[in-house]
């Protein structure tokens, strides 16, 4: 083609987009029509039905076993079921996988599955509704985790190929595109989390008044080996009732390096589970949503606290060994010990000793009851002592100590001499009795707390401290 034939035809294509342009005349455009059509039928069957499909396993460890849903056919029908998804890749967590729930709210169960390719979030964003036609697909226990997923030679649950992910998964559409659904996490303390509770594994699940471990602050998110490379970390996280947990990031997790906050706050995350450990996996930095002071660390309990003037607690309704107390609080200032119940000749009580502990360990405890002083008359309590070479307990009350808050920023009144409190045997254990009856001054009024103080050392004074029917009138 010469020079003269190109600039003609340059032209002709010019004076063309002229007349095309000329013809919109309010400079606006119509949108396309976005056709959106759902690729697999209604669902069949719920989640929860299709998760209970699942091997039974003696324990939440893999077992190896696994259920094969049967191909569609003139005797077994399809199964699909819908799902909400609740996790994300962007930040380099979930690496090949999408979890997601059966609801946005409310869920009843979770699932995860392998998809063997990344950037899954472009196509399953947090919220996204899927539907999953689960005919030939393998469903078992890993790990403590339900998944679902293919063959492969080489894993029990293998990932679905990229090149076949559409014979299985789907998004569901609204009219006018992919639906994505609000999610609302479901609020939970971390003490409650166990085996009653696993139906919240895959979930998004939010946790408030919570903070990283004082041993985490200051520390890079994502932690490196000796060689400087980022690697899978775990941080240790604590609510305001002394339940723990750990928060897993992947080694590509970004921004790697941001620092553990010396905050407290709220926290979302999808709840996962490594054989015995419940685990949290985040979505991106904003689901860590710490602004607030820091409270206190080494407390249970206190989830139903209620100020009375008249009661009386024998420990009968706790199991033995428990130390989780709803009603009081159980606050371990020094060291790990726990007032934690026993049991003997059909009683049940609670005990405190320092015996046992590292070398040279100091221990401090506080039992806290709360008690409405305004309403309340009376305190009274059976204690017994075992192996006693120290004196090691002392009773205060209380009307200024904040739940959550440090036991140095309360005013404590020590009542202890009003109490016999035994000094014997020396050797064994004696029996409970009671320490006495102390009225309590029309002075004291308000909301407060009696609080029974266990101060001993593994070193030192390690007497043990039984105390039982605690009443107030």
């Amino acid at each position: 083609m010469n020079i003269k034939n190109f600039l003609k035809i340059s032209l002709g294509a010019a004076v063309l987009g002229v007349a095309q342009i000329s013809c919109i005349h309010d400079d606006k455009w119509d949108a396309p029509e976005i056709v959106c059509n759902n690729k697999f039928a209604a669902p069949t069957m719920s989640m929860a039905d299709v998760v209970a499909l699942a091997p039974a396993a003696a324990s939440n460890v893999y077992t190896g076993a696994v259920y094969k849903i049967p191909a569609e056919d003139a005797t077994h029908p399809a199964v699909i079921f819908d799902g909400y998804v609740v996790s994300s890749d962007e930040n380099g967590n979930f690496y090949k996988t999408i979890t997601f729930q059966d609801k946005p709210e409310n869920p009843t169960v979770g699932l995860t599955i392998g998809l063997n390719k990344s950037m899954n979030y472009t196509d399953y964003p947090i919220g996204a509704h899927i539907r999953i036609k689960a005919n030939g697909m393998l469903i078992g226990k890993s790990a403590g985790a339900i998944t679902i997923g293919v063959e492969d030679p080489n894993y029990a649950i293998g990932r679905i190929p990229e090149s076949i992910i559409g014979r299985y998964v789907s998004g569901v559409c609204n009219g006018a595109g992919l639906e994505i659904a609000t999610l609302v996490p479901r609020e939970i303390n971390l003490f409650d989390l166990n085996d009653s509770n696993s139906n919240l594994i895959n979930t998004l699940v939010k946790v408030k008044n919570a903070q990283f471990t004082k041993t985490e602050i200051g520390k890079p998110l994502v932690g490196v080996d000796i060689s400087g490379n980022n690697i899978d970390t775990s941080r240790n996280i604590i609510d305001i009732y002394g339940g723990t947990s750990i928060i897993r990031t992947d080694a590509f997790f970004k921004p790697a390096a941001y620092p553990i906050p010396d905050k407290s706050g709220e926290i979302t995350f999808v709840l996962t589970r490594f054989n015995a450990t419940y685990q949290g996996a985040i979505r991106g930095i904003s689901d860590i949503n710490f602004k607030s002071d820091r409270f206190e660390e080494g407390i249970v309990g206190g989830t139903s606290l209620t100020y009375s003037g008249a009661f009386t607690e024998n420990f009968e309704g706790y199991a033995v060994d428990n130390y989780n107390f709803p009603k009081y609080l159980n606050y371990a200032h020094v060291g790990n010990r726990y007032w934690q119940v026993k049991s003997f000749s059909s009683n049940k009580y609670i005990q405190l000793t320092a015996n046992g502990g590292a070398a040279n360990t100091p221990y401090t405890n506080y039992f806290m009851v709360p008690v409405n002083f305004t309403a309340a008359n009376t305190l009274t309590f059976k204690v017994n002592v075992g192996f006693y070479n120290g004196a090691a307990l002392k009773v205060y009350t209380t009307t200024n100590y904040t739940p959550g808050n440090s036991i140095t920023t309360a005013t404590l009144n020590d009542i202890t001499s009003n109490f016999t409190i035994p000094t014997t045997p020396t050797s064994g254990y004696g029996t409970l009795t009671s320490a006495g009856t102390y009225s309590l001054p029309t002075s004291l009024t308000g909301n407060g707390f009696i609080v029974f103080k266990y101060e001993g050392n593994s070193s030192g004074i390690t007497t043990t401290y039984q105390l039982d029917d605690i009443t107030v009138n």
